[in-house]
């Protein structure tokens, strides 16, 4: 019986976004599959955390495309990337607080490629004036991906509302971010 390894890596994402001490054995029942089989595609929990990693880049930057950056308001588009990153935020909180992904000269492009394009949007944002110029586009980027981390797990522990995702982050992010008229 041929194994579906995208399969395999989504049962993975789907455990380990609940439960991310989850083992290998976890991880293989989770996905249906033996052990054994896991390990023959998977040689250990770095292989498979970083073929996660490939997989979250991949879904992050189909989110990218399908928010289109560059339209409209830096506001809006804003918007539609929290919107279109709401599907993948279990994983991204997952592999967010993966210190092994970040560690080390081994950092994947992938991530540099992610953050350039959202750091860009907040670039963006300042340079029309939405935005506040005090904080980076870099500050601005971990602040979003720290905000989506924390709204994946808090509807995953219950703590709020799943239809309250997008409005929890965007709100208060912008709600900080806009640039305040001065009186």
């Amino acid at each position: 019986m041929a194994v579906d390894p995208d399969h395999v890596l989504r049962s993975a994402a789907a455990l380990l976004t609940r439960k991310s001490t989850a083992t290998m054995d976890e991880v293989a029942k989770a996905a249906g599959i033996s052990r054994a089989t896991l390990h023959r595609h998977f040689a250990g929990r770095d292989a498979l955390v970083r073929a996660l990693e490939s997989l979250g880049i991949a879904e992050c930057e189909a989110a990218l495309d399908a928010a289109r950056l560059d339209e409209g308001s830096a506001k809006d588009a804003v918007r539609r990337l929290v919107r279109e990153m709401e599907p993948a935020a279990g994983l991204l909180s997952f592999l967010y607080s993966e210190n092994q992904l970040f560690e080390g000269e081994q950092q994947n492009e992938g991530w540099a490629r992610l953050d350039a394009r959202v750091s860009a949007l907040f670039r963006r944002g300042q340079d029309s004036g939405e935005f506040r110029i005090d904080l980076t586009p870099a500050w601005l980027t971990e602040a979003l991906y720290g905000l989506i981390a924390a709204g994946a797990w808090s509807v995953h522990d219950g703590k709020v509302a799943a239809k309250d995702f997008q409005t929890m982050i965007v709100e208060l992010l912008l709600g900080g971010a806009l640039r305040r008229e001065e009186s």
